[in-house]
């Protein structure tokens, strides 16, 4: 497994609909075992995105699908800088087989 958690920077009073698009925009992906985006509670601007993926190829091949290409392109005026990136190997968990 392919695990990355990374933090989001959102310009003010854009993170709502930053949240909107990356859920919208990342239903469908093959390989994703888990797409978490969670609010900062110490930063009203920051999210973060935690995902876990059988494979880090899995991973990079999502880049290529439609609904993710879309939620990249209008997302991206929104956001202004990204934070913490961790990539991790998962090992197990509820919700993971």
């Amino acid at each position: 497994m392919y695990g990355l958690i990374g933090k989001i920077i959102a310009a003010p009073g854009k993170r709502e609909e930053l949240i909107s698009i990356l859920l919208e925009g990342t239903t469908d992906m093959p390989g994703c075992l888990s797409y978490v985006v969670s609010q900062d509670n110490t930063d009203e601007n920051a999210l973060w995105v935690t995902e876990v993926w059988e494979s880090q190829a899995s991973h990079e091949a999502s880049f290529s699908l439609p609904g993710v290409q879309r939620a990249i392109a209008k997302g991206k005026p929104m956001i202004t800088a990204f934070g913490e990136r961790f990539e991790t190997t998962p090992v197990g968990g509820h919700g993971l087989a």
